[in-house]
């Protein structure tokens, strides 16, 4: 599913991602917790390579919409 660049962080689509990211990265890597989950998303937009990677990939702004989307998804979650 692709995400329009105009979609809000808050939405219902938007917020099913972040889930399935979070399961995703539990599925194959390590168990993604909220805690990890919230410092990744801290790590998306903290600038740097890390940040210019996402948004080489996503398009400009990738990085700071998903940290914001992350962030808004622990708050809802909590």
């Amino acid at each position: 599913m692709t995400i329009s660049i105009n979609a809000y962080p808050v939405s219902e689509a938007v917020q099913a991602q972040v889930k399935k990211l979070q399961e995703f990265i539990t599925d194959h890597y390590y168990t993604c917790t909220d805690d990890i989950l919230s410092g990744l998303g801290k790590m998306y937009a903290a600038g740097g390579e890390f940040t210019e990677n996402i948004d080489k990939a996503g398009g400009a702004g990738t990085a700071a919409f998903t940290a914001e989307a992350i962030d808004l998804y622990r708050k809802c979650t909590d």
